[in-house]
């Protein structure tokens, strides 16, 4: 199949999801047409499978905001018309599905009708969906999406509970490369980290409030009384430095490092103890899946879809949203017993097993050649 990919080119999940999926289906024999208005941070790596088309936004100065979702939908109609594609994926509700509509229309005039699957990843329904600005298009788009996906079971149930959906929704979850992300040996860089045997302790986000990163520090100071202990912060964002002030109001700075964004993050999960999720809300929950693959047991909030990856009492633990004497008490369990924490561990990457590449990528395949079918038909 020519399959075209739209996504957000940043470190953020769907971005992530939507440029791993691709270069699984160029391994697979798939030829794969990014189309996004910069090069996709994972796309890391030349295939004479994988192309990448920019989106050019114009600079004309009537316009007070650049005008992407037309930049896109006119890109969208060049790269379809003249890479033949068979299908095009769009990963985030706004303002991808909408331009692929628009693209679609536009094609109809050259007598091409190309089919639209739609992939739902969280925010885009939760919070900016929501939002009355953009419901109706993001319902118009949904629903006249050709096949729409959701990476949880809770997103598709939110989806129809906030929006007008007459469409079905298929959970296909998100999804792990156990090649990539696995234990690896570094313990040179644990020595460098934790010197004295602390255990480590690591969130990852982009630091936002619905991350709750705040209370990851809370966390941690509240861990650190009771064992010896190292904090790892990747990623960044605008509570970077709010979290910063709060190391050194509850005076755990001296153990804390920012490491900033970092594209390597199997190694740093490689020599970490315990990942910390406390957040406001996650429709799947990537990181925590990454760091589970590379043997760490989560810590999180019992938020959207995290309960469908984190088992409660077995990869880890769940609690309450806010509830930091809870989810430090929690670690502190984990963390106080050597056996214990090893059971964690293997029990952490049997559940990512759960969600291999290798399992997720022909459900993906089935899907776009169902809803290619089920067009040729209805066209």
């Amino acid at each position: 199949m020519k399959i075209g990919i739209v996504c957000y080119p940043t470190f953020g999940g769907s971005g992530v999801v939507a440029t791993e999926l691709g270069k699984a289906l160029a391994d697979n024999g798939h030829q794969v047409h990014f189309i996004t208005y910069n090069q996709p941070a994972r796309l890391d790596f030349f295939s004479e499978n994988l192309f990448y088309h920019e989106v050019s936004v114009s600079k004309y100065p009537l316009f007070d905001y650049p005008p992407y979702e037309l930049a896109l939908a006119s890109r969208l109609v060049d790269v379809v018309r003249f890479e033949k594609l068979d299908i095009l994926h769009v990963h985030y509700a706004i303002p991808h599905a909408s331009a692929a509509f628009m693209a679609k229309q536009i094609l109809l005039t050259y007598g091409i009708y190309i089919p639209v699957v739609t992939t739902l990843h969280g925010t885009d329904i939760t919070l900016v969906g929501k939002d009355r600005t953009y419901k109706p298009v993001v319902t118009f788009s949904i629903n006249k999406s050709d096949g729409v996906t959701a990476v949880s079971e809770n997103l598709r149930k939110d989806t129809y509970e906030f929006f007008d959906i007459e469409n079905d929704i298929k959970v296909i979850p998100n999804f792990i490369d156990l090649k990539r992300f696995n234990l690896q040996a570094k313990d040179h860089f644990k020595k460098a980290i934790a010197p004295e045997g602390e255990k480590i302790l690591i969130h990852t986000s982009n630091f936002r409030k619905v991350k709750r990163t705040e209370d990851v520090i809370k966390i941690f100071a509240k861990i650190r009384k009771k064992i010896p202990s190292k904090l790892l912060m990747v990623g960044d964002g605008g509570e970077r430095s709010d979290c910063e002030q709060l190391c050194r109001d509850l005076g755990v700075g001296d153990d804390t490092r920012f490491l900033g964004k970092q594209d390597a993050i199997e190694e740093i999960l490689s020599v970490s103890d315990l990942f910390l999720m406390p957040s406001q809300s996650e429709s799947f929950g990537l990181a925590a899946l990454e760091a589970m693959a590379c043997k760490v047991p989560v810590i999180s909030s019992n938020a959207g879809g995290l309960p469908e990856l984190n088992v409660d009492g077995v990869t880890g633990f769940l609690k309450d949203v806010g509830d930091v004497k809870g989810m430090a008490e929690s670690a502190i369990y984990i963390l106080e017993d050597a056996e214990r924490l090893a059971t964690f561990k293997e029990n952490a990457l049997a559940r990512a097993k759960e969600f291999d590449l290798a399992k997720i990528l022909p459900v993906y395949e089935n899907y776009y050649r169902e809803v290619i079918e089920k067009t040729k038909t209805s066209a």
